[in-house]
């Protein structure tokens, strides 16, 4: 039964195969989302400080966006190669590249543990002047980081799972962390069920507690489950051709992920020196397209896998189906988000407590930068294409290009623009630019990998 799991990635028909294990692997990167935009919905909504503890989530955003960047993107490098070495017939090195996984995560959590030590204070003092808003933060992102073990290894757990075709098991892990973040946010936030009043740093702790459920839950689930792969001791040693092997592909991966959390750091900064009302926006914006991008980046993640033990199988028909489908599916899920934020832009800003020039700031937002999800959705899914075949360079042009050469240089001349007099507006449309450029390069990319890592295979 279990060893029906995983052929079944080189067996089932490509549209249904991606819809049976994209579905879970979508739904549980959404609830990734979740957990920020909850915290923010409960501190907005405090008696007192709300806007102060809101501003103060969305300084912290970036370095979590990190941190989940660096374990997802380590998770898909091992997703990848595992499916790869199983579609190979190569039990021995898939169970390594589980043991390494396991031991990258454990380096990834001590780095992480002392940027929270050390660190914390002087990231958010480069984002805000703001004593209240600075202290908040501190508080909130500091306990996020010495606690980060949860959501650093249960996305090593998550990507091993969904690499087997039981990404629904994962996404039951996702569930159980993303369910008891939200029952406890309230009470720790609030103050109830005889719990005391901790506010932001209880919106931390209910934080961290859902991740480790989802760890423990994705663990049990792994060592259970996971009968391809030997739990013993000796294949989690540090193997360097196997973490070269890794990272290979998981760094574009990384990259990928944490060029969104240093382009939402510097987009702070430049949006800060034009006013805070700008800074709230965006902050909620890019919260709520969270949903949709990491409904993307899910759909990204069912393709790596089937694309590339198709490509261990060097079947080519698999590879078109999964390019097809894959692109396919990955669009209809950013049209959908386009349409959805366009209707409801301005009730989405009032959820938020906003209003005045920061609801109009917002609502300006969510109906210029959704011109970009289209391009935005098929960037993505080349990405995943990419890693999947090999181009783990291209993966991470279009990352450079989409995120960071074509934003914050844009961003920022703009914001001199807006200075000047220019309309507030004009900020938004660094986004449609960046993603409509990016698409542009990602197709001549995808032709070209075409002609050298898929017509010539037999």
């Amino acid at each position: 039964m279990q060893q029906e799991q995983v052929s079944r990635l080189g067996t089932e028909p490509v549209r249904k195969l991606l819809l049976k294990t994209g579905l879970p692997v979508i739904l549980s990167m959404v609830l990734q989302a979740v957990y920020n935009i909850v915290d923010s919905a409960f501190v907005t909504n405090m008696q007192t400080g709300g806007e102060a503890a809101f501003n103060a989530l969305t300084l912290a955003f970036p370095m979590q966006m990190l941190m989940v960047a660096v374990g997802i993107g380590t998770g898909i490098g091992a997703n990848a190669l595992l499916s790869k070495s199983l579609g190979q017939g190569d039990r021995e090195k898939a169970s390594l590249t589980a043991g390494n996984a396991e031991f990258l995560a454990l380096i990834i959590y001590v780095v992480f543990l002392l940027v929270g030590l050390f660190g914390v204070e002087p990231y958010i003092r480069t984002q805000s002047q703001d004593e209240e808003i600075i202290a908040m933060a501190v508080d909130y992102l500091t306990i996020c980081c010495t606690m980060s073990f949860g959501i650093t290894f249960f996305s090593v757990y998550e990507k091993l799972l969904q690499s087997t075709g039981r990404s629904l098991f994962s996404t039951i892990a996702q569930i159980a962390g993303a369910v008891t973040n939200i029952i406890l946010d309230p009470i720790m936030i609030y103050g109830l069920l005889g719990v005391p009043e901790m506010k932001v740093k209880g919106a931390a702790l209910a934080t961290v507690i859902g991740q480790i459920v989802s760890l423990v839950t994705a663990l049990i689930f792994h060592l259970k489950f996971n009968s391809e792969i030997s739990k013993k001791l000796c294949y989690k040693k540090p193997n360097g051709a196997v973490i070269k092997g890794i990272y290979s592909i998981g760094l574009p991966a990384i990259i990928a992920q944490a060029l969104m959390s240093i382009m939402t750091y510097g987009m702070n900064v430049i949006l800060g020196s034009v006013s805070i009302d700008a800074v709230t926006a965006y902050g909620l914006y890019y919260k709520v397209q969270q949903f949709f991008l990491f409904a993307a980046f899910g759909m990204r993640d069912a393709i790596t896998p089937v694309i590339s033990y198709a490509h261990g199988m060097a079947d080519k028909k698999r590879i078109k189906d999964g390019i097809k489908y894959g692109m396919l599916y990955t669009l209809i899920i950013m049209a959908l988000g386009t349409i959805l934020i366009e209707i409801f832009a301005v009730p989405l800003g009032e959820l938020f407590s906003l209003s005045g020039n920061s609801l109009r700031l917002c609502t300006d937002a969510m109906h210029i930068i959704t011109v970009s999800f289209v391009f935005a959705g098929a960037n993505i899914a080349f990405q995943g294409i990419f890693q999947a075949i090999d181009g783990g360079f291209q993966s991470l042009v279009v990352s450079l290009l989409r995120q960071f050469v074509l934003v914050l240089p844009v961003a920022w001349g703009f914001s001199a623009l807006v200075l000047g007099g220019a309309p507030d507006m004009l900020m938004w449309w660094v986004f449609p630019i960046a993603e409509i450029v990016s698409a542009v390069v990602s197709v001549i990319f995808m032709i070209n990998l075409d002609k050298k890592k898929i017509a010539v295979l037999n």
